[in-house]
């Protein structure tokens, strides 16, 4: 078995750390209701989840993963989904089993810095974070409209390194979709990814992370830390 000694890991939020799909798909929904539009339900909105609430607002909107709607509808729609998620980002989103166990371990190693990196918008995240108590876990929180671009480009996962002084080639992601895998070798970083995440019903596997893990207690085998 492989074992990685990284000095730093930054984990991504929606996927990863939190099943926020009920609160998503909710507010996607209701949005599309508001709108005199059908619903399309839980199952549709979970492989629509992972590139941040503009897209997923256009994949609502047109029922497609690759979908873009009227400019005039989704610059209706954008502003309900915002107002719904605002208020409901936590009714219904649990941390997956594993997490707080993961986090937990993680901390208790002394050389490793912890950071966050997402690609949801601050507004979102930060709350979010807070509602499940694992917002104080983290050095660093880079969200979706931190910097001017988001993962799958690097800059995210580059700007913490610089931020906490620690090299890439010693720096893990912790991610759940394709784009937490480019991210992360795009920076050099080594990528492990959750079985059980949100990458648009394609098993992340096809996408070659260095390792895929069901739980993140799993962390405790594969990290010599």
């Amino acid at each position: 078995m492989t074992t990685y000694s990284p000095t730093m890991v930054l984990i991504d939020v929606d996927g990863t750390l939190v099943d926020s799909v009920p609160d998503l798909a909710y507010c996607v929904d209701q949005m599309l209701i508001k709108l005199g539009m059908e619903p399309h339900g839980e199952a549709a909105v979970r492989n629509w989840v992972g590139n941040g609430v503009v897209r997923l607002v256009e994949r609502g909107l047109t029922n497609d993963l690759d979908g873009h709607p009227d400019k005039e509808l989704f610059d209706k729609a954008m502003p309900i989904f915002n107002d719904l998620y605002s208020v409901h980002h936590s009714d219904r989103s649990t941390l997956y089993p594993g997490v707080k166990e993961g986090l937990e371990f993680l901390q208790s190693a002394k050389n490793i810095r912890i950071g966050c990196v997402t690609n949801k918008a601050e507004a979102f995240t930060i709350p979010i974070l807070k509602a499940l108590g694992i917002h104080d876990e983290f050095e660093i929180i880079v969200c979706g409209d931190t910097l001017e671009k988001k993962k799958p480009d690097p800059m995210p996962l580059l700007h913490a390194c610089e931020k906490l002084d620690v090299l890439p080639e010693d720096s893990m992601m912790l991610g759940d979709s394709k784009s937490d895998v480019k991210a992360a070798r795009a920076a050099g970083f080594s990528i492990i990814c959750m079985s059980y995440g949100y990458n648009h019903g394609v098993d992340i596997r096809n996408y070659d992370p260095d390792e895929v893990i069901d739980s993140m207690t799993e962390l405790t085998d594969l990290l010599d830390i």
